[in-house]
């Protein structure tokens, strides 16, 4: 062999030295018990999700190192004692003769922990293929013959609220989640009264001993994808979307056998057009960001997947360019219905909005009631809805006011003015507006079924059916055709913490229009049961800041009685002061009272 290598002219293979401690090891009768190292096959097991070797564990145990009690990243067993240490202790453990080679965890491989180097062996490379080939090795052991398997027994579900003990050790072992204003790595700082007010608030958070809320985690910034961010945050911690997908009514592994079996039923030349859309699924996505955002990690997590299939959704979207958040918000809950709709559903139930989870509870009824000015024949329709758009009261136009600066300035005035405040409103103004009688201009004119001829008439919207979850959108972005311009309304909206819907309900306009007469009408819900849920709650805010062209958004969301700051992955403990400064958006409020139809119990939300 030497000498046709020689003849080669190629270096003869040369092995490194063996380990001398595993040689002297073996040679004292390591393990001799039990035939060698081989034996250590009953110490090692399959891990089930990847199938990799492991030391075989108790359920529920958490290897830690003996010395410093820290799990991880890479432990070693002591094959003599069998005493766990990390890497930086197992050189002490093995200063004890006998004691230095070890075996991994996790990965199930021998360690010599006086040479900082792995180590290998024929015996224990066998025991590790016996227990990866010994189907006992993965599973517990049979039950005896007649031998009764015991039930577990029942335990009922009890919540978990910390008494003032535990109270105690939180408040000395946790350290609260907060996150000075702006960049951290900038050294500049903002002096505005809302930064103030925010360090106030962040000041009274840091000396508070409430643990943190669960599933508040920052969302990373794909690329001008604030417009996402904002809206998955106000959709994560809304109440009934957040139980649903947490207690695993979507799940994913089901939803991917469905569209397997929907595909391979569709015919031949259809097959690939069908697996395609396998591919994504934004009810899967949204289950699995769930999945990791209450899972209790605290970094920022990237939605990169659920951008992924929200582009493949929307191919005409599919850009790093800024895009509107009541958009993405319209568009993302119909990607949602598209995959959780029920076919069994009939189609009175897809109209009542129980046909999905995001019409369950985002979807509204608002009632239209036209009115001819001639005859007083009323029409009546009822349109679903899962958002309420309201108008701004832009009562001065600033190309008008400022007409004579725009010519002097030209595009730069214009840009300027385009922005400018003119005054404030409220959501209660904006809702009266939304409810109050508009007539119809002379090209407007509908067809009256009364008088069978084109008259003018007033229209006359109001809310018939209150969602589970309201959403109000505000107009801050108008586009006139006409002028050729696209503006943004940057007036102070005041809204409450607590609303009251009930002024602007169906039943309310029409008991002002026609008094205390009853109406009978057949399919509608009683008044009382839907005047009685009329009380809605504020629970996120998704806010937008800048220019129509270049601006930011981000989310105020309330979580046991305190308000948080989400500016993509930076999250921010902040005042009642601060939420009630900012540009409102988009509004979420939940009912404080659910009912449930099978025994209609009122039951505090």
């Amino acid at each position: 062999m030497s000498s046709n290598s020689a003849a080669d002219g190629t270096r003869p293979l040369r092995l490194p030295p063996p380990c001398s401690h595993l040689a002297a090891y073996r040679s004292c009768g390591g393990a001799a018990g039990g035939g060698g190292l081989r034996s250590l096959h009953r110490c090692l097991r399959r891990r089930p999700p990847l199938g990799r070797p492991e030391v075989r564990r108790e359920p529920g145990e958490v290897p830690r190192c003996a010395s410093c009690r820290r799990g991880g990243p890479r432990l070693y067993a002591c094959l003599a004692c069998a005493a766990v240490s990390c890497l930086h202790h197992a050189p002490d453990h093995a200063s004890t003769p006998g004691h230095e080679i070890a075996v991994d965890v996790d990965r199930a491989e021998l360690f010599c922990a006086a040479c900082l180097d792995q180590v290998y062996d024929h015996d224990f490379d066998a025991a590790v293929v016996i227990a990866l080939t010994t189907p006992a090795a993965s599973r517990p052991p049979p039950p005896q013959p007649g031998s009764r398997a015991k039930r577990p027994r029942r335990v009922e579900y009890r919540p978990w609220a910390p008494d003032a003990p535990e109270w105690a050790v939180i408040g000395r072992r946790s350290s609260p989640l907060i996150v000075r204003e702006g960049n951290a790595s900038s050294s500049s700082t903002i002096t505005t009264a809302n930064s103030t007010a925010a360090a106030a608030a962040a000041t009274s958070c840091a000396t508070s001993s409430a643990p943190l809320p669960w599933g508040l985690r920052g969302l990373n910034n794909l690329g001008n994808t604030c417009f996402m961010n904002s809206v998955l945050q106000a959709l994560l911690h809304t109440p009934l979307l957040r139980n649903y997908f947490l207690s695993d009514r979507h799940n994913r592994m089901v939803c991917q056998q469905k569209s397997r079996k929907k595909a391979y039923s569709k015919e031949r030349s259809n097959a690939r057009d069908a697996t395609v859309g396998l591919q994504f699924c934004l009810a899967c996505d949204l289950d699995a960001m769930y999945s990791a955002v209450f899972s209790g990690d605290r970094k920022p997590y990237s939605p990169a997947k659920f951008l992924y299939s929200w582009w493949r959704y929307a191919s005409n979207l599919a850009n790093y360019q800024q895009h509107d958040a009541h958009e993405f918000f319209i568009c993302m809950l119909d990607g949602i219905h598209e995959k959780e709709q029920d076919p069994c559903k009939r189609p009175s139930h897809v109209s009542s909005g129980e046909c999905c989870i995001a019409h369950r509870v985002f979807s509204g009824t608002l009632r239209s009631d036209v009115t001819c000015t001639m005859c007083g024949f009323t029409s009546t329709t009822y349109d679903p809805c899962v958002d309420i758009s309201l108008d701004l009261d832009s009562k001065q136009d600033p190309t008008k006011v400022t007409g004579s600066k725009l010519h002097m300035n030209g595009g730069e005035a214009n840009s300027m003015f385009a922005s400018q405040t003119c005054g404030t409103s409220s959501l209660m103004e904006c809702l009266e507006r939304f409810t109050r009688p508009e007539k119809l201009g002379a090209d407007q004119k509908l067809f009256c079924q009364h008088c069978q001829v084109r008259q003018e008439s007033l229209k006359q919207m109001s809310i018939r059916k209150i969602p589970l979850v309201t959403c109000f959108h505000i107009k801050r972005f108008e586009h006139s055709s006409m002028r050729k311009m696209s503006r943004k309304v940057d007036q102070y909206l005041h809204f409450p913490f607590s609303l009251d819907l009930a002024p602007y309900l169906s039943s309310s306009i029409l008991r002002a229009r026609y008094g205390n007469r009853v109406f009978a009408s057949s399919g509608d819900d009683s008044d009382t049961s839907i005047e009685s849920i009329s009380n809605l709650e504020l629970f996120a805010v998704v806010t937008h800041s800048g220019k129509l062209d270049a601006g930011h958004y981000l989310t105020y969301l309330r979580l046991n009685s305190q308000w948080y700051r989400c500016d993509d992955a930076w999250i921010t403990c902040v005042s009642e002061r601060v939420v009630r400064a900012s540009q409102a958006y988009m509004l979420f409020y939940v009912q404080k009272i659910l009912y449930y139809k099978a025994s209609e119990n009122v039951v505090n939300s």
